[in-house]
C-alpha cells in the first residue's frame, strides 16, 4: 500500500498576520529583521506611530522590554544597519578567514 504524497504543514510560534490586520504593526514591530522604513513602507505608519501603537497594545512591562530591545539593535534602523554593516566590513581583512 502507497503512502499519500503531501507535504506536512509547517508550522511557526508566530506566523507571519496578513498585512491589513492590525496585528501585522505590532508582529513587524517584533520581528528584527524588519526595520521601521519598511513597516513605514508598507502601512504608512512612522517609527513614532508604532511607538504609540506598541504602548497602547502592549503592557507596561511588555512595552519597556520591547523598547529596550529595538534600541540596542541596530538592525530595526536601516541606516544605524549600513553603518554597523560598514564598520564590520571594514574591519575585516581578505586574508582574515580561512
Amino acid at each position: 500500500m502507497k503512502k499519500k504524497g503531501h507535504r506536512p504543514i509547517t508550522r511557526v510560534k508566530n506566523p507571519e498576520p496578513n498585512i491589513e490586520d492590525p496585528d501585522w504593526v505590532i508582529w513587524a514591530a517584533w520581528a528584527d529583521r524588519i526595520t521601521f522604513e519598511e513597516i513605514e513602507k508598507k502601512t504608512g505608519y512612522r517609527e513614532s506611530d508604532v511607538i504609540k501603537i506598541m504602548r497602547r497594545s502592549l503592557k507596561p512591562s511588555s512595552f519597556r522590554l520591547w523598547r529596550k530591545r529595538v534600541n540596542q539593535k541596530s538592525i530595526k534602523h536601516r541606516k544605524k544597519f549600513e553603518y554597523s554593516r560598514k564598520q564590520i566590513t571594514g574591519k575585516i581583512k581578505k586574508g582574515d578567514y580561512l
